[in-house]
């Protein structure tokens, strides 16, 4: 968490001008020393007034008529903190600190625009020199010294520092916001979420310890009561850019990545070029489901940071995602290379390796991702698959158990130990794990399927009808339950039952061949029509249609090659016929 605060600079001018004063009248007001006091006071003035440019112009006179007395130049120095130009500031404030080295307001300004330039180390040899000079810090100043302190690592003594000016000033909700974002550097994140409460009790129209408040929260685990943190500060500051990104995440944290999407793309209307919401925008995205969009954002962050190891490996997902397994694997090594020890990168990598039936090198990266993070159930879960699919059932198994054991309340493991049980014989123990399985996903219509085969191994018939029953129901467009539901009925003495339900399966077979057969053609005619071949891809589409008029990518890419041709009615009727069928697809899903 970064220290969070905006400086606020104040300078103890009247100390300034109550010794210059004495001074000139010490010296017996020569005219020059008139002239430099006159011209300080309408600095002054200008000072009270707000005037900066003004104040600046009249110390500089002062610096000019009476280069040897300390007052004008720590002045100087004083105005130029507050416009910002620290180097010009720190050369000032120097040169009144020779002539005068007891200058508390010197080194006070001096010590805050080092604090601004970086240069921490010497800022805390300056505010130290003001506590030495017994002069208290105010609170403002304090929040100066904390910070050089934070960024100097010395995050207790920041600590410290803060909470004795919330013990002199508890009313400061600033103070109380800073004092609850070092706490929350340094993991106490109760007594941190106490502090932000009670700035937000005393300044509920500051946005600061709302956005805190939600960190906290969402690093707890608590990431409803984060987002409506969020959500409050955006209706405080609606274009505030930092409260947009904060609030994206916290919605894509929730699941809620449609309105991650909204918030963070009206952020990056205002914010074009930022990285980072374009970094969140890209994950709001594929938490939508938009991966194939979150690509080319993913990319630019990329071509902007080729170190951003998160970036290559969101990128890396998301093609993994749109079947391009291929061209993740390199980006995946990249950001392997940057952070090598990230069990999830390892696990990343194995799933892309797998994708490309790379069974040896997924096997390897899981093993890798499990020396580092040994309790990790997805890496437990994935391995057990890939040694399933490499055909070492013995070895599948523990890594299932384990992941089970990690995830309870996961149905894959269990589904996939019923699979290798069924196959290894060990028919009670299947059972067993099916039932695991379906308590926590019951609509999954495979798993019923392969419980009402284990129980026809079992001689369970009752049982096996009931479960294949479930399956037929759960997956109606499937051939296999059927099939395997009419051999139980011909088992118990149902025949005519057992026929219709064969019949019904090869009518599906059949419609899936056909449908293979047209997905084959289509593709086809669409590398004919890439070629020019236009004439040949209309036979190919026409071949595709032949052997399923009700696939909708055949009628669509027929009246694409026909348009080519100039044949707009045909194409245009091809094209109607098409959307009809993708509309009929989409109410039957429904």
């Amino acid at each position: 968490m970064l220290f969070p605060f905006q400086p606020i600079f104040r300078c103890a001018l009247f100390f300034i001008l109550l010794l210059f004063s004495i001074l000139v009248i010490a010296q017996g007001s020569p005219k020059g020393l008139q002239s430099a006091n006159s011209a300080f006071r309408s600095g002054y003035a200008a000072l009270q007034s707000g005037n900066l440019k003004e104040a600046r112009k009249q110390f500089q006179s002062v610096t000019t008529l009476a280069p040897a007395i300390s007052e004008g130049h720590s002045a100087l120095g004083a105005v130029l903190v507050q416009l910002g130009e620290f180097s010009q500031a720190i050369a000032e404030l120097k040169r009144a600190l020779i002539l005068n080295s007891k200058d508390l307001a010197a080194q006070t300004n001096l010590a805050m625009a080092y604090e601004q330039t970086g240069d921490n180390k010497q800022a805390i040899r300056c505010f130290e020199a003001v506590e030495d000079g017994s002069a208290a810090l105010n609170a403002h100043v304090g929040l100066s010294f904390a910070r050089a302190l934070i960024a100097d690592g010395q995050t207790e003594r920041a600590q410290l520092t803060l909470q004795k000016l919330v013990e002199k000033n508890p009313e400061d909700a600033e103070l109380l916001d800073a004092l609850g974002s070092v706490e929350a550097q340094q993991e106490k994140y109760d007594t941190a979420e106490n502090e932000f409460n009670e700035a937000i009790r005393l300044a509920p129209a500051s946005v600061a310890p709302r956005i805190h408040l939600g960190i906290v929260l969402a690093t707890k685990g608590e990431p409803e009561a984060a987002l409506k943190n969020f959500e409050a500060a955006e209706q405080i500051a609606p274009k505030n850019i930092a409260i947009k990104l904060e609030l994206g995440k916290s919605l894509i944290s929730n699941g809620d990545g449609a309105r991650a999407v909204e918030v963070l793309q009206s952020a990056q209307a205002v914010a074009p070029s930022s990285l980072e919401i374009k970094y969140q925008l890209a994950l709001a995205l594929q938490a939508k489901g938009e991966e194939q969009s979150s690509i080319p954002l993913l990319q630019s962050v990329i071509d902007a940071n080729p170190n951003h190891a998160a970036a290559l490996t969101n990128l890396g997902l998301a093609l993994v995602q749109t079947g391009k397994a291929k061209e993740a694997i390199p980006l995946y090594r990249r950001a392997l290379a940057i952070t090598p020890h990230d069990p999830v990168i390892h696990q990343d990598l194995g799933v892309a390796y797998l994708q490309e039936a790379n069974l040896n090198d997924a096997i390897a990266e899981f093993r890798t991702g499990l020396l580092l993070s040994p309790d990790s159930y997805e890496l437990h879960h994935d391995l057990g698959l890939a040694l399933k699919l490499k055909d070492d059932v013995q070895g599948a198994i523990p890594e299932l158990q384990r992941a089970a054991q990690l995830n309870p309340n996961s149905p894959d493991p269990a589904f996939t130990l019923g699979i290798l049980q069924m196959q290894t014989g060990n028919f009670d123990d299947s059972v067993k794990n099916l039932k695991t399985a379906l308590a926590l996903r019951p609509e999954n219509g495979d798993a019923w399927a392969v419980l009402g085969s284990v129980y026809k191994q079992q001689n369970r018939l009752e049982e096996a009808s009931e479960s294949l029953r479930k399956a037929v129901e759960l997956m109606p467009n499937q051939p296999g339950p059927r099939m395997t539901l009419a051999a139980v009925l011909a088992q118990q003495g149902h025949p005519a039952e057992a026929s219709e339900l064969r019949k019904d399966a090869a009518a599906l077979t059949q419609k899936a061949v056909n449908r293979q057969r047209a997905a084959f053609e289509t593709n086809t005619g669409d590398a004919l029509l890439k070629k020019g071949a236009i004439t040949d891809a209309i036979a190919a589409y026409r071949e595709a249609i032949a052997s399923d008029s009700t696939y909708p990518e055949a009628h669509r890419q027929l009246g694409e090659a026909l348009r080519k041709e100039g044949r707009y009615a045909e194409s245009t009727a091809e094209h109607a016929q098409a959307e009809e069928l993708r509309k009929s697809v989409l109410g039957t899903a429904q």
